[in-house]
C-alpha cells in the first residue's frame, strides 16, 4: 500500500528548485506586509524577498483514499487541475491551528487528526514567488467534507492512493515532483 509520504513525493527530489540567477536576485519590496496570496505581482509592484510559509494538507479518510478539489475558474492559478488543500500561516498562529482553519474553510469540516509529514522549499520563476510549504496528512470524515469555497473549487473527489482508474493527470503542479 502507498503511504501518505510516498503519495506526496517524499524520498524523491523536491518539486521545485532554483532554476535561474533571476530568482536569487528578486527585488526588495517597499511594502513590509505585502499580500502574498494576491497572485503574481502587478507590473508596478515589487516582489517580496522573504519566503512565506504555507500549510499544505492532504486530507484522507484513514482507509487509503485522499480528498482532492478541482480548481474552478475563480481559482488564483491552474483552473481545472486537482489539488490538495493549502493556506498561509498567519502571524502568531500554530501550524495545527492554521491547518484546522484552512480545512474548515476549504472543506467545511474539521480535522480528526493532523500529522506533519514533510517540508518543501517552493520557488516559482514565472510568478516570482518563494514559500516554505509544511506538509500535513489530515484525517477527515468523508461524510462531512464539502466544498467550502465554491468561488475557488468546483468539485471534490476521493481518490485511492493505489489508483482507481480515474484520470487525475491534470493535477496542480505542486502535487508532483516532476512538474
Amino acid at each position: 500500500m502507498t503511504t501518505m509520504k510516498e503519495c506526496c513525493g517524499y524520498g524523491r527530489s523536491p518539486s521545485y528548485s532554483i532554476t535561474s540567477e533571476n530568482e536569487r536576485n528578486l527585488p526588495l519590496s517597499n511594502d513590509p506586509t505585502p499580500n502574498v496570496l494576491a497572485g503574481p505581482p502587478r507590473p508596478t509592484e515589487q516582489v517580496r524577498r522573504t519566503p512565506s510559509v504555507s500549510c499544505v494538507f492532504i486530507c484522507h479518510d484513514g482507509d487509503g483514499r485522499v480528498l482532492l478539489a478541482r480548481r474552478g475558474v475563480g481559482a488564483r492559478d491552474e483552473p481545472g487541475t486537482w489539488d490538495c488543500g493549502a493556506g498561509a500561516l498567519e502571524y502568531g498562529e500554530s501550524f495545527e491551528t492554521a491547518v484546522a482553519r484552512e480545512v474548515a474553510e476549504e472543506y467545511a469540516t474539521g480535522p480528526l487528526t493532523i500529522e506533519t509529514i514533510g517540508v518543501r522549499n517552493v520557488l516559482r520563476e514565472e510568478q516570482a514567488s518563494h514559500w516554505v510549504a509544511v506538509i500535513f496528512a489530515v484525517r477527515v470524515d468523508p461524510a462531512e467534507a464539502a466544498i467550502g469555497e465554491p468561488h475557488k473549487f468546483d468539485e471534490l473527489g476521493w481518490f485511492s492512493l493505489e489508483g482507481d482508474g480515474r484520470n487525475t493527470t491534470e493535477t496542480h503542479r505542486g502535487l508532483t515532483s516532476d512538474r
